[in-house]
């Protein structure tokens, strides 16, 4: 299997589109809205990709054998790099594997102190963050919407 990390903006607005209404990815994205069309998906890549140069870290788009995968990576969140993980279902078996290699950039080629991980509080299963080094660190609100915040260290064992 080739995995690649691809600037965002080397997906297709369609497939992003398709992926960010998807039924089964929405269901785990409480941010998320079903009306993400092709002028909201351009302003939101141009916002992502921006990332980059303001804070040395961003989102990249997941190849595998040069199908789009999903997104994910680093974006800023209150001073925190805050790790975002979308695939389609299709790919969810790959999540470990594409975790792994965005916490090896995050800690080993960026010099990051550690990450965070928000989820919902109604997602109530996390023995599996928990196992991956995370630990509770606070509670946030984003547009009205609250969050459990975890943070992994780069110093814990992942």
């Amino acid at each position: 299997m080739q995995l690649h990390f691809r600037p965002l903006s080397d997906a297709s607005i369609a497939d992003i589109i398709a992926l960010n209404n998807n039924p089964d990815v929405l269901r785990q994205m409480p941010l998320g809205r079903p009306d993400f069309d092709e002028s909201k998906c351009k302003v939101w890549v141009a916002q992502k990709e921006a990332q980059w140069a303001l804070n040395g870290y961003g989102p990249w788009a997941f190849f595998v054998e040069d199908e789009f995968a999903g997104w994910g990576g680093l974006q800023q969140e209150d001073g925190d790099a805050d790790l975002a993980l979308v695939l389609h279902p299709d790919y969810w078996g790959l999540g470990r594997v594409i975790f792994d290699e965005i916490v090896r950039r995050a800690f080993q080629e960026m010099g990051l102190e550690s990450i965070t991980l928000l989820l919902p509080p109604t997602r109530t299963r996390i023995k599996g963050i928990l196992r991956l080094g995370f630990r509770l660190d606070g509670e946030v609100d984003i547009d009205g919407t609250p969050f459990s915040r975890y943070r992994l260290l780069a110093t814990a064992k992942h």
